[in-house]
């Protein structure tokens, strides 16, 4: 198994002190400047594969998109520019990490094209979760970011074992978005998704969680087809009318929250769920 890389702390990557995960890249080369309200692309991962049995490939994709530029959508949007410094790891259902980073190649033509794409070997049976993390400046504003999927591992396919919770516990990202109902058993159209928003461990309250199915485009300042506000608990969920890929998100804005090197921060976090038109589990 590889493991995470660490940069000092002298680098342009700014290390998130206190949280699990590394620093994620970036994308530099294809942002422009923004206003504190605004937070740039959201990254994000995904994967077709929802169940495969051990020993099944899993293609495990890094996108970049323009929600948080307030398109209000789930398109692509360029890609990152390179993966130097980049983490990105599956986590076992035994909490064994595995970078993916050697493994992701470049599936567009040119500079601005496509997505980041790796190829990891199911072995393990279980819950397995894609996880990623970003912390870096872009001119004098900070960006930090997470972003989560996940897959499972069994024997068989129209049959999937109950799972535990362990999806519920926070990865320790500074904003991130824990799913409270299973992520892969257990859904489809009409089945309610429910995710807690925490900030820095704690849950977040009153704040605008977005569930775009891919294709939907948000209307307004606030869509109430697709957007929920958390209540006291961080708690918010969302009932999806048919299959499709769900990108969940959620921004902060901090533009008091300064250091060396930047006036502002700009939290965000995705979550993307792979809803199938048919539950196996229940059907």
């Amino acid at each position: 198994m590889r493991r995470l890389h660490a940069f000092p702390e002298s680098s342009s990557i700014l290390l998130l002190k206190g949280f699990s995960m590394r620093p994620f890249i970036a994308p530099w080369a294809c942002l422009c400047f923004l206003s504190a309200t605004v937070f740039g692309h959201d990254t994000w991962v995904q994967t077709a594969a929802r169940i495969v049995r051990p020993d099944d490939v899993v293609h495990v994709d890094l996108a970049l998109g323009n929600h948080g530029n307030e398109h209000r959508d789930f398109k692509f949007a360029g890609k990152l520019a390179s993966l130097d410094g980049a983490v990105l790891d599956v986590i076992g259902p035994r909490g064994t990490r595995t970078d993916l980073v050697p493994e992701m190649v470049d599936l567009g033509f040119a500079a601005k094209e496509g997505f980041w794409s790796g190829r990891f070997v199911a072995a393990e049976p279980g819950l397995h979760c894609i996880a990623h993390a970003l912390d870096r400046l872009h001119g004098t504003k900070r960006t930090v970011k997470s972003g989560k999927a996940y897959f499972l591992v069994a024997d068989r396919l129209d049959a999937p074992p109950e799972a535990g919770g362990e999806f519920a516990t926070p990865l320790g990202h500074a904003l991130e978005i824990v799913p409270e109902t299973h992520p892969v058993a257990r859904c489809g159209p009409g089945k309610k998704i429910s995710v807690r928003l925490f900030y820095r461990g704690r849950p977040l309250a009153d704040e605008r969680v977005s569930f775009i199915p891919r294709g939907a485009k948000l209307a307004g300042e606030f869509d109430p087809e697709y957007e929920r506000k958390t209540d006291a608990e961080g708690r918010c969920s969302y009932e999806p009318k048919e299959g499709n890929y769900i990108l969940v998100v959620a921004h902060r804005a901090e533009p008091e929250e300064r250091g060396e090197g930047y006036d502002r921060t700009s939290y965000s976090a995705t979550l993307v769920l792979n809803v199938p038109q048919r539950c196996a589990c229940c059907d």
